[in-house]
């Protein structure tokens, strides 16, 4: 526990107050917003920052040439009032009075330096990158030593904080418990949006920035094989996504609408890669092993690795290789991954009633149809559609295998000529 100080102890609502180190940490360490507060030239300054804790010492991120900064170089250091705080909710009253907001706040006072050695910075700068994400410094360059000159942390000891939360619902007067307007709490939560790559970037979205990471079920490893390369989806391929299936017939029975533009198809991967960051689909781009050309996009969803199933489907090719090995072959590595790797014992596959030729590709592979689902999902046109089905269990996995790898091998050498 912190021990309470005249310039920590609350002078009202003193139930929302808390001394519990614990509960701080948890605070600073889930928190990005963070202000340090300081006086110049006996004014106050407000300075929104970067902060980590390592310990119990919070470190915040600065310019070398920043008031704040300097001010600390000096032996007595900065006197500093920080405030970090999470926004958990607004709560609406019946009563203008009671609308109000669900928080967790820390507010930690002292004296802050400067830290000057090398070998510190970089310690606490290390610190900082694996706030915003956990194995992101081993994936990223190191500062060199004129970064470092030029960045500046400032030290401040965790001695003198308190915590101060607001929870729960409308706190509403009895005589206004009938009024007949609505209250109650709309929750608030920080979500990362889907990661946007730099213009040029090739690497793949690395595991600790999709919407599930940790789990393979939702890593979109690269696959190969002897016709089709699967890797993770970006929107860096959605210009040649374009350019490969821009027919009408590709979109014909999927549940968006043809892509008419360069701009709809980046609307279209935005759009798998936001149900990526939710964990609901892992997309992936095709490309032609012979060529290296983007020919189309697949993906798993309805992802369950407690029940350890998946579904595969958002699947669209480009006309030209319809007919040819790369979706059975597509489809072998998808099988091949969900069954061998992640220790699957149900891959689903679910089809409009009216695509016959994508119901006649699924059978081919050794699924099972199970049944319809009748006004399933709604198409792009507006009417509804009924859902075929398909299902491959584990024990069926081994003789689809087989065969499938026949077929593969035996139009090898089509493909070739």
């Amino acid at each position: 526990m912190y021990a309470p100080t005249a310039r920590t102890t609350a002078s009202r609502s003193r139930d929302r107050m808390s001394y519990d180190r614990a509960t701080a940490h948890a605070v600073l360490d889930e928190a990005y917003h963070c202000v340090l507060g300081f006086v110049v030239d006996g004014e106050p300054r407000l300075l929104p920052t970067l902060h980590v804790r390592v310990g119990d010492t919070l470190y915040l991120h600065g310019s070398t040439g920043s008031r704040p900064l300097l001010a600390a170089r000096g032996d007595a250091g900065l006197p500093v009032c920080v405030t970090v705080t999470l926004l958990d909710g607004l709560v609406f009253g019946r009563s203008q009075f009671h609308h109000s907001a669900n928080y967790r706040s820390v507010v930690a006072h002292g004296t802050a330096h400067l830290v000057t050695g090398e070998d510190d910075k970089r310690t606490v700068l290390t610190a900082l990158v694996e706030k915003a994400a956990a194995g992101r410094a081993a994936d990223s360059r190191p500062p060199s030593r004129r970064e470092l000159a030029e960045t500046a942390v400032l030290a401040l000891p965790l001695h003198e904080v308190s915590v101060r939360t607001r929870t729960g619902g409308v706190r509403d007067e009895p005589a206004d418990l009938d009024l007949p307007y609505w209250a109650g709490v709309v929750p608030l939560r920080q979500v990362a949006g889907p990661p946007e790559p730099d213009t040029g970037v090739t690497a793949p979205l690395p595991a600790y920035l999709s919407g599930s990471a940790g789990s393979p079920w939702y890593e979109p490893v690269p696959l190969r094989g002897g016709h089709v390369l699967l890797e993770p989806l970006t929107t860096a391929h959605a210009d040649d996504l374009f350019t490969a299936t821009a027919e009408p017939e590709v979109w014909a029975h999927l549940s968006h609408p043809t892509p008419t533009d360069p701009a709809a198809m980046r609307a279209v991967v935005t759009t798998a890669l936001d149900a990526r960051q939710r964990g609901e689909r892992v997309p992936w781009v095709q490309r032609c092993a012979r060529t290296g050309a983007v020919i189309g996009s697949t993906s798993y969803y309805d992802i369950d690795p407690a029940r350890r199933s998946v579904a595969i489907g958002y699947t669209w090719l480009g006309r030209p290789w319809w007919g040819s090995a790369v979706n059975t072959e597509a489809k072998l590595l998808l099988l091949g991954r969900a069954f061998d790797e992640l220790g699957a014992v149900r891959v689903v596959w679910q089809t409009d009633i009216r695509n016959t030729r994508s119901q006649a590709a699924i059978a081919r592979l050794g699924a099972t149809r199970e049944g319809v689902l009748r006004m399933h999902r709604q198409r792009p046109d507006g009417s509804w559609r009924d859902t075929v089905q398909y299902a491959m269990t584990v024990d069926e996995w081994p003789n689809a295998q087989a065969r499938l790898r026949e077929w593969l091998r035996r139009s090898a050498p089509a493909e070739r000529g």
